[in-house]
């Protein structure tokens, strides 16, 4: 009987791409962490991932030259402390890339004005702010091109960006059906686990930087006798009952918070609770809970922070990275449209 040989080669999956990023203004806190960073982290192996620090969003609103330069460095840092490690992502600054305006003027030059006034992140922003600029209404417009610059093919992002990823999808269909294929059409990744942390004290707002009352919000800087302290004065009600009843927002916050911080599903978390005649066991767990978690980001950030040659680095070696790859689509988008090369 003759004998059978096979050759089997194995070839190397592309990897899909995941392209994300928080701006540079201040410490996270624990709803960035829970909602984003501390998810990204788990994508690094399985997808080719993209985490950028848009400084060009951030000046949609007045920033201080310095604290803007100062606090882009430390995003570095504390996208690194919170588990991306740069030898298994690509970490850069937007302002450093030659591509992202470019291609945010000629999409632009395709987004209806009545598109822009319908989302509801422009809309709330400027009915809160009586000193409103153009940067702000545009911003869903270049955060398009951050996404398509690169062909992303998913864009992780809370519920409150999703419209601006799909006005992206929107722009890549328009573009592509206009000139041809060019464009990747992104879809977006939310996250449920630990997507809405709201804040401690108005538990009807996400939790936010920009909270007058700071006891509201935890930031992954945060000490542990802080942490303890928010948590212990946390807004709940008088039912002293740990169950997930969306009529009683404060409680069901915190129990949200100490199922992201440990994995434990809000059923099994609401069954060991239910001895607690109180919130204070129950507080105490919880803080438990967010200090272990954050132990080791605060341990990695407190190492690197102040270390600006190292974060540099990482910037520089990121933008050597997506360079290359950001002027490759904007070339082949000059071509389409008719402008002459370089």
């Amino acid at each position: 009987m003759p004998g059978h040989y096979f050759s089997l080669k194995i070839m190397d999956i592309e990897k899909k791409i995941v392209l994300t990023g928080m701006q540079p203004t201040g410490i996270l806190h624990l709803g960035n962490f829970l909602g984003a960073a501390n998810n990204w982290k788990k994508m690094l192996d399985a997808y080719t991932c993209y985490f950028f620090i848009p400084n060009q969003h951030a000046i949609t609103v007045p920033q201080i030259p310095a604290n803007l330069r100062h606090g882009t460095l430390n995003c570095v840092a504390q996208y690194i402390a919170c588990g991306l490690d740069p030898e298994k992502c690509t970490i850069f600054i937007q302002s450093q890339i030659i591509g992202h305006t470019e291609l945010a003027w000629i999409l632009g030059c395709l987004t209806p004005l009545g598109q822009l006034y319908r989302m509801h992140q422009f809309k709330d922003k400027s009915s809160k702010n009586e000193n409103i600029y153009s940067g702000l209404l545009y911003y869903p417009v270049l955060m398009a091109a951050d996404i398509l610059l690169y062909n992303a093919d998913f864009v992780p992002t809370g519920e409150d960006q999703k419209q601006h990823v799909e006005l992206a999808r929107d722009l890549a269909e328009k573009f592509n059906g206009t000139y041809s294929e060019t464009f990747t059409v992104p879809s977006p990744m939310i996250e449920k686990t630990g997507a809405r942390i709201m804040s401690l004290k108005a538990p009807e707002h996400k939790m936010s930087k920009s909270d007058p009352d700071g006891n509201g919000t935890i930031y992954i800087t945060d000490e542990p006798k802080i942490i303890q302290k928010k948590i212990a004065s946390a807004l709940t009600d008088s039912t002293n009952k740990i169950a997930n009843d969306p009529e009683r927002p404060g409680m069901v916050n915190l129990l949200n918070i100490y199922c992201a911080a440990t994995g434990i599903a809000t059923a099994d978390a609401e069954e060991k609770f239910k001895i607690y005649q109180g919130y204070a066991p129950f507080k105490k767990e919880v803080a438990d809970a967010l200090i272990a978690l954050l132990e080791p980001v605060q341990k990695k950030y407190k190492s690197i922070k102040d270390d600006k040659e190292y974060l540099q680095s990482v910037a520089q070696k990121g933008a050597e990275t997506v360079q290359p790859i950001a002027q490759g689509t904007l070339s082949k988008v000059y071509r389409k449209i008719g402008f002459l090369g370089n």
